[in-house]
């Protein structure tokens, strides 16, 4: 097997069904020292093969399009495993558009009884980050974070489009520094990257029966 698909299948396995009946990413949290060393692990070696060592000089086509979540390290993916009053994350979705420098972060969120459900949505834009030892972008992208909206899109089975979204709010980005990202592995189907804070994002590509180009203008015209 090779070492990528051996890595999603460690994944898929370390899901609940509850996980994979709502799409949700797992954590390092979740598991004990040897499973997180383990994909650790697995997560070095398939970067370590990563087909495309400057992909946004030769590969940046392939970031377009839209994302899930599979499995991280960061901060705000494992906060999203202690929400309370029987909540619980769903699928994670980063939908990016190339053609504008921009993306959105998507993570639904179900109540366990399907009492309620909705999501968080943070839009950014993004550019190449400019490195001095070399006139050409690699793998670091700086992010600039725009907007977070809430949103509720059902209670107890009926729809309400009045909550989607409820709260519209400023995101933050970090005090003194830009934020950033670097891809560290990217092919047709698999994205890795590591945050500024060190935390690992391991995403598979999505097929939408839209054009992934009709997707996201419909996505974002509706986040500006």
């Amino acid at each position: 097997m090779k070492l990528k698909e051996e890595l999603l299948s460690k994944i898929e396995q370390l899901k609940t069904p509850i996980d994979i009946k709502l799409g949700s990413p797992i954590t390092d949290v979740q598991f004990n020292d040897s499973v997180v060393q383990e994909i650790d692990y697995l997560t070095q070696k398939v970067e370590a093969q990563n087909p495309n060592l400057l992909p946004l000089c030769y590969a940046v086509n392939l970031l377009d399009g839209v994302w899930q979540l599979q499995y991280s390290t960061s901060r705000e993916i494992r906060s999203l495993t202690k929400l309370k009053y029987g909540l619980k994350v769903g699928a994670v979705y980063q939908v990016i558009d190339l053609k504008n420098k921009s993306f959105f972060n998507q993570a639904f969120v179900k109540h366990r009884l399907g009492l309620v459900s909705g999501y968080v949505l943070v839009t950014a834009t993004f550019e190449a980050a400019k490195e001095n030892y070399s006139p050409l972008p690699d793998k670091r992208l700086n992010i600039d974070f725009k907007k977070r909206y809430l949103a509720i899109e059902n209670i107890g089975g009926l729809t309400t489009p009045q909550l989607n979204p409820f709260k519209i709010v400023p995101a933050r980005n970090p005090k003194g520094r830009v934020p950033v990202f670097d891809i560290t592995y990217l092919d047709e189907t698999l994205r890795i990257g590591r945050g500024g804070d060190g935390g690992v994002y391991i995403l598979s590509k999505v097929e939408k029966q839209l054009p992934i180009s009709q997707l996201i203008a419909l996505s974002m015209s509706k986040y500006q």
